[in-house]
């Protein structure tokens, strides 16, 4: 039985002036349980209150932004 799409075909030029990074991207998030000194979680707590963000979403991007300096510092010592 022949597909609708077995016809298709690529164009040599697609506009994605208008698309959206990541917006189908959806990592995998994991439940752990860490201690932290109740002052990082206060500072973390009141500037997610402050960006109207959830304080995990906002430690989440400080320790990716974090991995990428550190990825970063490793590659220049190579």
């Amino acid at each position: 039985m022949k597909n609708k799409n077995d016809d298709f075909i690529l164009k040599d030029e697609y506009d994605f002036s208008k698309g959206v990074r990541g917006r189908f991207y959806s990592p995998t998030k994991k439940s752990i349980t860490i201690r932290l000194d109740d002052d990082v979680i206060i500072n973390y707590k009141k500037r997610a209150s402050e960006q109207k963000i959830g304080y995990q979403t906002l430690m989440n991007s400080a320790l990716r932004e974090h991995i990428e300096i550190y990825r970063a510092s490793k590659k220049k010592g190579e």
